[in-house]
């Protein structure tokens, strides 16, 4: 057999797309709950609604620059799909007991910040909120699950965005630290399994996370990423010292990249490319320090980054114990691009490989770019690896008797579980588990959409808020029930 004996299957989730109970419990307003939905299949942005330095209202797109001094807004008369989502606050047993049925042995999950600390820097932590995170996972253990928790997952505090630029400030660092900690404390022996900071590698594109001028002013950027790298290092650091028996991972977005064509200026351009949007956060947080071409960079560049004492001491003994990555697809890069058809994913970059299909969204479908990066990634840091998000956004159709036939999500399963059966059999990967994205259909987060679904799990709701949120098996969730009971022998 190729997966080890207590390989984690499982599924994916995060709060800010799934959990809703808007301010039930004593929760707080994070950045998420200001953004809008869109139409990723129409190229229609997510966006927020600023309030103005001069008093006036303005719409930002969710990749654009909101200016500093502009403060997000929660509009009561706009519709935010995050507000509801898909109910995890008030159908966890549900959800979980599904989970179990489906033969989860780790059901991925994200704290959500603003449920702790409502305004994210608050002297004392909401009583309520750690109660609910632990009545979820006293039911996961009940039903044979390990929890893995995703302590920063998109869900800056609002407060902590408006007030002092989010993670562009030491005081927000400072204020994840404790969040942190007390989690770590909180939660002592109900979670052994942890992810710092989710989708790192991205977390200072967009204004999701609090950042200001993130585009043009790379003195923000830069100095957010590194505040991150800290918050993730203290995290881990502190992690072990209150539980030893803690297994505390990285979490990036990772898909493989291909040059162009073989110009070695295509090849160079790749190579820069990946420098920057994946190796970077792995070698910060495996390796404990900045790779010598970034170091090279930020002087080039007249940046300097705001550290405290004891910061790269820090970054060193805050390596992490495990590599874990989102894959969804696979991007070609040139360095000409003007004559050449972009990828046209929402959260894709490159142009578009003519080798490849193409999902509705534009992500390109590539089973065997997963075995290739989880070569790569094991390559460079002889860690164990473990994929924890993977899936396929998909139009999914309710037929008249509420089935749902997903054939198509179960060809993407198959061939791509193929793969990490290959990275582990024939090339020797030390691969611990995979929790597909989405078991339970979600809010996206590119595009704020219901009608993207990727769970094996069907919920009743569309992109406008309306349905009793019932849940219903998709073909797949069966398939999946079959492949985790067999561990992963049994793909046909």
């Amino acid at each position: 057999m190729s997966f080890r004996e207590d390989f984690l299957w499982g599924g994916a989730s995060a709060a800010n797309q799934y959990e809703g109970g808007y301010l039930s419990g004593g929760k707080g307003l994070a950045v998420a709950d200001a953004l809008t939905g869109g139409d990723g299949i129409h190229g229609v942005p997510r966006t927020f609604i600023a309030k103005m330095p001069d008093g006036t209202m303005k719409k930002f797109g969710n990749m654009e620059e909101v200016p500093l001094g502009a403060e997000v807004i929660v509009d009561e008369n706009t519709y935010y799909p995050s507000h509801v989502a898909t109910d995890f606050y008030h159908h966890w047993k549900e959800d979980l007991a599904l989970s179990a049925e489906m033969g989860f042995k780790c059901f991925r999950m994200s704290i959500n910040w603003t449920r702790i600390f409502p305004n994210g820097d608050d002297e004392t932590p909401n009583e309520e909120g750690l109660q609910f995170y632990e009545d979820v996972f006293k039911e996961c253990k009940r039903l044979g699950m390990e929890p893995l928790v995703t302590i920063y997952h998109f869900d800056c505090p609002l407060h902590l965005a408006n007030a002092y630029d989010g993670w562009v400030s030491k005081h927000t660092l400072e204020a994840f630290k404790r969040y942190a900690k007390l989690l770590f404390e909180r939660y002592k022996g109900l979670v052994h399994y942890w992810l710092t900071i989710n989708e790192i590698n991205i977390n200072t594109n967009f204004m999701m996370n609090g950042v200001h001028d993130h585009i043009s002013n790379r003195q923000n950027a830069e100095q957010a990423r590194y505040n991150l790298f800290v918050g993730s290092a203290y995290a881990v650091k502190v992690g072990h010292e209150i539980d030893p028996e803690n297994k505390i991972g990285l979490m990036i977005a990772h898909g493989v990249s291909y040059p162009y064509s073989c110009d070695p200026k295509d090849v160079f351009a790749e190579l820069d490319d990946s420098r920057h949007g994946k190796w970077l956060y792995g070698d910060v947080q495996v390796r404990g320090k900045y790779p010598q071409w970034k170091l090279n960079e930020l002087k080039r560049e007249g940046i300097t980054l705001d550290k405290d004492p004891g910061d790269d001491e820090l970054l060193k003994e805050g390596v992490v114990d495990f590599y874990s990555f989102s894959y969804y697809s696979s991007q070609a890069i040139a360095a000409k691009t003007d004559d050449k058809e972009s990828s046209a994913g929402n959260q894709s970059q490159g142009v578009k490989n003519p080798h490849l299909q193409a999902s509705e969204w534009g992500w390109t479908i590539d089973p065997l770019g997963l075995r290739i990066t989880l070569n790569e990634i094991y390559d460079r840091y002889q860690i164990p690896l473990m994929i924890v998000e993977n899936g396929l956004g998909a139009l999914d159709k309710v037929e008249e008797d509420g089935s749902v036939h997903d054939p198509y999500r179960i060809n993407y399963m198959r061939d791509h579980i193929q793969m990490m059966k290959d990275a582990v059999e024939i090339d020797g990967v030390d691969l611990m588990g995979y929790t597909p994205w989405g078991s339970i259909d979600l809010v996206s987060a590119g595009t704020g959409e219901m009608r993207k679904r990727y769970g094996f799990v069907y919920v009743n709701m569309d992109d406008d808020g309306n349905g009793d949120l019932s849940r219903s098996k998709k073909d797949s969730f069966f398939y999946m029930k079959k492949v985790y009971e067999s561990n992963g022998e049994d793909l046909d």
